[in-house]
């Protein structure tokens, strides 16, 4: 599974992707942020961080296979 970073998530991170092995998948959304927060703990101070499967944004229970597109959609400001 890939998981496309924006913004300050990837700054964090260091890289625009991550990748994760298919045994290693988390099954939904809630996994995989519980799953990025133990490998990057700086995502976890983003309060407001957004998932998008497959072009559509997604909430915790949403299930994931290794062959969608997921990315973290980080808060946005500006004036």
């Amino acid at each position: 599974m890939e998981v496309l970073l924006f913004g300050i998530t990837r700054d964090i991170v260091g890289s625009d992707k991550i990748t994760i092995a298919s045994e290693e998948s988390p099954e939904t959304v809630a996994q995989l942020k519980e799953w990025l927060e133990q490998r990057y703990g700086g995502l976890s101070a983003l309060r407001s961080l957004a998932v998008a499967v497959d072009n559509e944004y997604a909430d915790d229970s949403t299930a994931l296979t290794s062959s969608m597109e997921v990315a973290l959609i980080p808060p946005v400001s500006g004036g």
